[in-house]
């Protein structure tokens, strides 16, 4: 069972991250530090695999700090080389023998994969693998690459990953590691972020580029879609080898998934935020006396709304961050309670005021609802809620842990049937177009959306095959294939 805490079940979780540096002499400690940054995109699991002739690793449950907040976390990991994965089980059950990076011994010697990812045909591709005698040690997709790897018929290291790269579809950012270099590729439509950073002279590759930034180092550039880069002792080159298609970047990253301080495709996470919030208030104003976000994901957004609207901003609900993620199992008895250990109103901006509480998502809608039922036991007189996406409407099959079309309260209601099932005066949520324009996008293009929105839309860049159940419309499918590697 997945360890996070139970009472998180309502919100959208992040998929993981990954960090990686060459030539580094601290190169293990960094990329724990690197780890710690991108904690919020994946807290049931981490580790560390370095390299110094030989490959030494640590895996283990729980978040960096649990594995790697002593010294003693990591002294065994030496080298200058190293490779780490903080993990949020999208795929895979949460067990030891799936936490990454997963590391095997090859034909060419040993391999690390660490993968932020989710392929959309991984139980055809291993059922594949299986009939060629493959056997597998893990749940996880990410297995698949490794065995791709192992049974390419290439002969350089980069031709097989390029390889087993081609025979899969999803979205996916990794970092690799092998005796002679550390490898990052970026899936060709782009969905999830890579960046590359530089510190002392040794290369570095993080999720995000807050990972950069805790550490030092500096940001260099976005791995671009479809690209991989090599970091080895001749610098870093960079390849193109799979045919080009249009990016769609996960536009979620902006919403929520990416940290405040991180930049993503050139733009600051934060300031999307608060465009997004002052976008929400142009298109959906009410009178009201406070702004309230429900935190901490809804600040920036809330900051943006009150700003355009004109109306003060406080914090109305505080919220607890010593809360374990395994503190209590619920029961009926203490299920109710729950939002509360999370957060707790404040009383004193609350009561018999006119409360526009905005957050970043609703999925189930039964945090939402607890929430709003907090705030009216505070006495507001009103509550209004905002919301800085669009209703999610559809699964996420590209590492987004999304709850089944059948449980989203957008799937199952219209915007005022969620408001009365939530308890709110009034409900609304940014418009498609108005995200796009937040985001700095041109108008979307329902042929071609700049980015992914299929969460909002049902319109998938790829066909996710293997849950093709529920899935009304199936896209075109994308070939990513060149042909040789030569």
């Amino acid at each position: 069972m997945p360890t996070t805490h139970p009472f998180d079940g309502d919100h959208l979780h992040e998929e993981c991250g990954v960090f990686g540096i060459y030539a580094h002499p601290e190169a293990a400690a960094l990329v724990a530090l690197g780890l710690h940054a991108l904690q919020h995109r994946g807290q049931e699991a981490a580790g560390i695999v370095s390299f110094d002739g030989q490959f030494h690793h640590h895996r283990g449950l729980g978040n960096v700090a649990d594995n790697f907040g002593s010294e003693s976390g990591i002294r065994g990991l030496k080298g200058a080389d190293a490779v780490g994965h903080v993990r949020y089980a999208t795929t895979g059950e949460t067990l030891l023998r799936n936490v990454q990076p997963l590391f095997a011994e090859m034909e060419f010697g040993g391999f690390a994969l660490g993968h932020n990812r989710n392929l959309t045909k991984p139980m055809a591709l291993r059922r594949q693998l299986v009939r060629r005698g493959c056997l597998f040690q893990s749940t996880t997709d990410t297995e698949v690459i490794i065995h791709l790897i192992a049974i390419s018929l290439y002969t350089s290291v980069e031709e097989r990953i390029i390889d087993a790269l081609r025979q899969i579809e999803g979205a996916y950012s990794l970092v690799a590691l092998s005796p002679e270099a550390i490898y990052g590729v970026r899936d060709p439509l782009g969905i999830r972020p890579l960046v590359l950073g530089r510190l002392d002279g040794a290369w570095c590759l993080a999720s995000e580029t807050c990972a950069l930034d805790i550490i030092g180092a500096e940001f260099v550039r976005d791995v671009e879609p479809g690209e991989m880069v090599i970091l080895s002792a001749e610098g870093v080159r960079s390849l193109k080898p799979f045919a080009p298609v249009k990016p769609r970047f996960c536009i979620f990253e902006y919403i929520y998934f990416a940290r405040p301080d991180s930049v993503v495709e050139g733009t600051s996470v934060y300031e999307v935020r608060k465009r997004i919030g002052a976008e929400l208030a142009r298109e959906s104003a009410v009178g009201a006396d406070v702004v309230v976000p429900v935190p901490d994901s809804g600040v920036p957004a809330a900051l943006g709304f009150a700003a355009e609207a004109g109306i003060p901003f406080e914090l109305g609900i505080i919220r607890n961050h010593y809360v374990g993620r395994t503190f209590i199992q619920p029961t009926d008895k203490t299920r109710n309670t729950g939002v509360k250990m999370k957060h707790n109103a404040n009383r004193a901006y609350l009561e018999g005021k006119r409360v526009v509480l905005v957050d970043d998502s609703i999925v189930r809608g039964t945090t939402s609802r607890k929430i709003v039922e907090m705030v009216r036991q505070a006495g507001a007189t009103e509550v209004h809620m905002r919301i800085s996406s669009p209703p999610t409407t559809h699964s996420c099959y590209f590492g987004i842990d999304t709850p089944e079309r059948d449980k989203l309260m957008a799937a199952r209601f219209d915007v005022a049937g969620m408001a009365r099932e939530i308890g709110v005066d009034s409900l609304a949520f940014i418009s498609l177009d108005g995200l796009y324009r937040a985001v700095g996008g041109e108008p979307r293009n329902t042929a071609e959306p700049q980015f992914c929105d299929a969460c909002f839309t049902g319109q998938y860049p790829v066909f996710p095959s293997d849950y093709a159940e529920g899935v009304k419309e199936q896209p075109q499918q994308l070939s990513l294939l060149t042909g040789d590697l030569s």
